[in-house]
């Protein structure tokens, strides 16, 4: 099924839009703290497309997504009442009982490693809210977590280069089935563990 090529072929086309920093940085505040999509589906073909631009996508990507985490965490401490509902509607409450484990464990760590997760990263600022986290903790790891994963994606596309372009293009199908394939398993490991 050629799901993915077309995804690919439409998000290239998006990346050279005039306004695609902003699109990146939208994206990237709000899956911080509410939307499902992560950012890299957009940074990995912008810094593709633009090379040269690359490090500037990965740091818009971080400081927007550390900006989203900031809301995440706000609404985990002022208004978790309210989200809670939403949490258990879209199926995250048995992941996000896992990022509080998670916390009690690991703490600044925990924000740290959120950014390589299959875990949503949202579910781990709301939770830091909830549970008042130091923020200046919180801010930093999301910081130091964020900025590593969108900069090596970037990081990646500035190495690959037309080569990696060529080869995602002809692969992108298998890699897009492959990495949910990926989600599901990690999603199986994190709630049976």
């Amino acid at each position: 099924m050629k799901l993915f090529s077309a995804l690919y072929t439409r998000v290239m086309r998006w990346s050279a839009h005039p306004h695609a920093a902003r699109y990146l940085a939208t994206l990237s505040f709000a899956e911080s703290s509410f939307f499902p999509i992560p950012p890299d589906v957009m940074l990995a073909p912008m810094a593709l497309a633009r090379r040269e631009r690359a490090w500037h996508y990965a740091l818009l990507t971080t400081l927007a997504s550390v900006a989203g985490g900031v809301a995440g965490y706000l609404i985990g401490y002022f208004a978790f009442e309210l989200v809670e509902p939403l949490i258990r509607q879209a199926g995250y409450w048995e992941r996000y009982e896992h990022v509080r484990l998670w916390f009690d464990a690991w703490g600044f760590w925990a924000i740290f490693l959120a950014g390589f997760s299959p875990i949503p990263y949202k579910l781990f600022t709301i939770s830091a809210g909830v549970i008042a986290m130091n923020f200046p903790l919180f801010a930093l790891a999301s910081l130091i977590g964020r900025g590593a994963r969108f900069f090596m994606v970037a990081g990646l596309m500035v190495w690959g280069g037309e080569r990696m372009e060529r080869n995602l293009r002809q692969y992108i199908d298998r890699i897009g089935w492959l990495v949910i394939l990926a989600a599901v398993a990690g999603y199986m490991i994190v709630s049976n563990g």
